[in-house]
């Protein structure tokens, strides 16, 4: 798979972006586009992925810089999970666990192929405080290993004003539940 953008969709990506950037400041007081847009230029492989992110619905956004690093931290802020990511079950494990209705795709792999990686349930909470996000869909977010190996996987949702972080068995796979990636560029 070719993963870079032709001048074209460079361009086109970097003005979607950039709109959404200006549109959202709450998301990142402080934060100037010009920083973050010379950071995207020198990685092609962070754009493809941002173009990845866009491509399957969701709107991703600067949502932070990392102290340490000075990386600029993107999410998916499409404001209902992504619909070009859902109906997949959660990882590998489970899609082969499945003997009959198997989804296309699991979350896991779905991330690794667009070069993001799924929120962890920090950084989903972190999400909710900048705008009502899943109000009628879910997302599934990082499970740790030993929640895993029971059988599970979790997921987050807002519903009549709160945040829900719930567990379903990994196997599972809804309509209305794709996942949302990070992205540190």
């Amino acid at each position: 798979m070719n993963k870079e953008l032709s001048p074209k969709q460079r361009d086109a990506l970097l003005a979607t972006l950039q709109a959404r950037f200006d549109a959202n400041k709450a998301r990142h007081p402080g934060l100037v586009w010009a920083k973050v847009q010379a950071r995207l230029e020198v990685r092609p492989d962070k754009l493809w992925s941002l173009a990845e992110m866009e491509r399957t619905g969701g709107e991703p956004d600067v949502v932070g810089q990392d102290k340490k690093s000075g990386e600029f931290v993107f999410m998916d802020c499409s404001a209902q999970s992504p619909k070009g990511r859902v109906s997949f079950c959660y990882d590998r494990a489970a899609l082969e666990a499945r003997k009959e209705h198997k989804p296309k795709n699991c979350v896991l792999d779905a991330a690794a192929d667009m070069g993001v990686v799924v929120l962890t349930e920090e950084e989903y909470l972190a999400l909710q405080k900048l705008g009502e996000f899943d109000t009628k869909t879910s997302s599934w977010i990082a499970t740790p290993a030993d929640f895993r190996e029971q059988g599970g996987a979790l997921w987050g949702g807002r519903s009549y004003g709160r945040v829900f972080i719930g567990c379903n068995g990994a196997q599972s796979y809804y309509a209305s539940r794709g996942f949302r990636g990070v992205l540190r560029v």
